[in-house]
């Protein structure tokens, strides 16, 4: 149990009392002892004198000694303190000791707001690092198909391209390096309005067994013109309803398919789609066979910029953002996104979102 701190005032006017009646009893002691015969003889008067003198003294001496060290030297930390955090030092800390209530109260307020402007600096300098790494990563990723289309323009103009199967050919490579950065410009924006709270969303109520076979259906006419094999169950009823934005969520599926592509590494590519009953949630899980997240790389996956293999990520293409989009669209939609994964084997994006439904007044409500 911490001690209880005598605050300011106490102390004045406990200050206050030591001052006045302390020496007032000690001198009335030492009259008591020397005498106070009217006779007295003047070594007696002197030594007396003397005795008075000592005694304000040393309580005077005594009182300043003990606000000093509860009032002045805590005080005078705490300008040193505030002086270094003026200064951008965030790292001073000023301890209580023995100081009175009043200011150990300043005190604990400083080192709160030291420790925030600390933790908001090292935040900055992360965000700092990470907007860097960004400009960086879009930069490379926007040069690449620059420099291909560049070489295939050139190459038409130059004859290169003679036949029209060559030219149909370079145009076809032009139009896939544009659709290329166009996405990447699409997720930069996206995050640009993810991170400054910019992203509209457009309820609706949805029934999550045409949307999700809606969205089954495209997923996988694109997966047959990738060759890569396509599962899907949905096992929820036909009436079962979410409120959610369908562009956002169809965002969601199509950025973590894209995920999954990027990183497939098997012969045969698998990816399954599977919409689960989850009691008062619906559940979707979204599963591939491609080379898996390590166990290091798991916990943050999610983060924004974070790109698992940077050197290889990077050879792929992509800002490292996606996830990060995907996880703010299902937390705006009051749900909850995570994945497992076996390194070599696969990964599973699990995503929940609350089932709807209208109570017997025609009210909304949730499960």
């Amino acid at each position: 149990m911490k001690p209880k701190r005598m605050k300011i005032k106490t102390r004045i006017y406990l200050t206050f009392a030591v001052v006045a009646f302390v020496p007032a009893f000690l001198i009335g002691i030492t009259f008591k002892l020397l005498g106070t015969d009217e006779n007295m003889s003047a070594d007696t008067a002197r030594g007396l004198f003397a005795a008075v003198i000592l005694i304000l003294f040393f309580t005077a001496l005594l009182v300043t000694f003990w606000n000093k060290h509860g009032i002045l030297d805590p005080i005078t930390k705490l300008s040193k303190g505030l002086n270094q955090v003026r200064e951008g030092n965030f790292e001073y800390a000023v301890e209580a000791e023995d100081a009175s209530a009043d200011i150990v109260e300043l005190i604990s307020d400083y080192e709160n707001m030291r420790v925030r402007l600390r933790e908001n600096e090292l935040k900055s300098i992360e965000q700092e690092n990470k907007n860097r790494e960004l400009v960086s990563n879009i930069s490379h990723d926007l040069k690449t198909p620059i420099t291909s289309i560049k070489g295939y323009v050139e190459g038409i103009l130059d004859g290169v391209a003679s036949t029209p199967e060559k030219q149909q050919k370079y145009l076809k490579t032009i139009y896939d390096k544009a659709v290329e950065m166009d996405k990447l410009i699409n997720e930069l924006t996206a995050f640009s309005n993810a991170c400054s709270d910019n992203v509209v969303y457009n309820f609706l109520k949805l029934k999550v067994k045409d949307y999700f076979n809606d969205c089954a259906e495209e997923v996988g006419l694109d997966m047959d013109n990738r060759g890569i094999g396509f599962e899907y169950k949905n096992s929820l009823p036909d009436d079962t309803v979410i409120i959610a934005d369908p562009e956002q969520l169809r965002k969601v599926i199509n950025n973590i398919i894209g995920n999954s592509v990027k990183y497939m590494d098997k012969d045969e590519k698998k990816i399954s789609i599977r919409v689960l009953d989850g009691g008062d949630d619906v559940v979707v899980e979204m599963e591939d066979n491609g080379k898996g997240i390590s166990a290091s790389d798991m916990p943050r996956i999610f983060d924004r910029f974070y790109r698992a293999d940077s050197a290889r990520t990077t050879a792929r293409g992509g800002s490292g953002i996606g996830l990060s989009i995907v996880k703010k669209i299902i937390e705006d939609h009051g749900g909850r996104i995570w994945a497992t994964s076996v390194e070599g084997k696969g990964t599973c994006m699990h995503f929940i979102i609350r089932k709807h439904k209208e109570d017997i007044y025609g009210q909304d409500s949730y499960y």
